[in-house]
C-alpha cells in the first residue's frame, strides 16, 4: 500500500475526524488546570495522549467488530471489512496508539503514568461492551470523559473537583448522542443480540434516555462553569444546551434521514464551540 494510501486508510478506521468530541474538552480542562494556555511541552504531550488513546481505541474497535462490521449493511464499506487493509494493519495501529500514549504519560507525571494503564484498559474494553451490558453507552461515555481528568492532571498533577464535574457531563453528552446513533443499528443489533438501548426497550425509550443522558450533561456544563467561572463557559453551556435541545428535534422513531447531522454536526460544533468560547474568554482575561 502506497504511503498516501496507508495514511487515507488510517485516518478512516480511527475516524480522525470524531477527534472534535474528546480533544476540546481535554483542552478546555487543561486551560482551566492552567489558568491559561499550559506550556507548550505539557500541551504537546497531552495532544499526543490524545492522539495516542484514540488510534489505539478505534483500531482495536475495528479488530473487535471486524465480523459485525462485516454483516452490517451500513458499516461492511469500512476498511477491514471490505479488505481495503488487513488485521496486521490495525494492530500496527494500536500499537503505536499504546506506545504514544505511554510515552505521553511518562513524559508528564507519575500519577498519568500510574493512571495510564487504567484508561487504556478501559477504552479497549469498550468496544466488548455491547456484547453483555446496556450500560455500554456510559462505557464508551466515560472513556470520552477520562480526557478531562487526564489533561487536568497533566498540568496538575493532582486530582480536584471542576475536572470530575466535567467528566461527568461529558460521560452523559457522550452517552446521550451514542444511543441516538445506535437508532441506525437497531434492527442489526437486535438480530446479533446486541445489548444496545435501542434494540432492547425500543427505539421511542431510548430517546426519551438520550433525552434525559442529555439533560445531565447540561447540567454538569453549568456546574463545570460554575465551579471554574468566567463567561466564555457559561456561554458555551448556554450553546451547548441549545445544539442537545436542537438535535433532538431532527430525530424520531422512524425518522432518522438527519441522525448524521444530529450525531456529527450538532455534537462537533457543541465541543468546538465551547472550547473556542472558553479559549476567547481566556484570552480576553489575559
Amino acid at each position: 500500500m502506497r504511503p498516501v494510501a496507508a495514511v487515507r486508510e488510517a485516518a478512516e478506521l480511527v475516524k480522525f475526524a470524531h477527534t472534535a468530541f474528546a480533544l476540546p474538552f481535554a483542552l478546555i480542562a487543561a486551560i482551566a488546570a492552567a489558568n491559561g494556555l499550559p506550556s507548550w511541552p505539557v500541551l504537546g504531550w497531552i495532544l499526543l495522549a490524545m492522539a495516542g488513546a484514540r488510534t489505539a481505541a478505534m483500531a482495536f474497535n475495528r479488530l473487535a467488530d471486524h465480523r459485525l462490521d462485516a454483516g452490517n449493511p451500513r458499516t461492511a464499506r469500512r476498511a477491514l471489512p471490505a479488505g481495503r487493509v488487513g488485521r496486521p494493519f490495525a494492530w500496527a495501529l494500536v500499537a503505536l496508539g499504546a506506545a504514544a500514549l505511554g510515552l505521553a504519560a511518562w513524559r508528564l507525571n507519575p500519577l498519568c503514568l500510574a493512571l495510564a494503564p487504567l484508561a487504556f484498559a478501559w477504552v479497549l474494553a469498550y468496544s466488548y461492551s455491547k456484547r453483555f451490558t446496556q450500560l455500554s453507552h456510559l462505557w464508551l461515555g466515560l472513556g470520552l470523559g477520562i480526557a478531562p481528568v487526564g489533561a487536568w492532571l497533566a498540568v496538575r498533577g493532582s486530582f480536584a473537583l471542576p475536572p470530575l464535574v466535567l467528566a461527568v457531563a461529558v460521560t452523559a453528552w457522550v452517552a446521550g448522542f451514542d444511543v441516538l446513533y445506535s437508532l441506525a443499528d437497531e434492527p442489526f443489533d437486535r438480530a446479533a443480540g446486541m445489548h444496545s438501548l435501542p434494540a432492547r426497550l425500543g427505539a421511542a425509550r431510548a430517546i426519551t434516555v438520550a433525552r434525559g443522558l442529555h439533560v445531565v450533561a447540561a447540567a454538569g456544563f453549568a456546574a463545570f462553569a460554575w465551579s471554574v467561572g468566567g463567561w466564555g463557559l457559561w456561554a458555551g453551556t448556554a450553546a451547548a444546551a441549545a445544539l442537545l435541545a436542537w438535535q433532538h428535534t431532527l430525530i424520531a422513531p422512524g425518522r432518522l434521514e438527519r441522525l448524521g447531522t444530529a450525531f456529527f454536526t450538532a455534537n462537533g460544533v457543541l465541543a468546538l464551540l465551547m472550547f473556542a468560547l472558553y479559549l476567547l474568554d481566556m484570552m480576553v482575561r489575559a
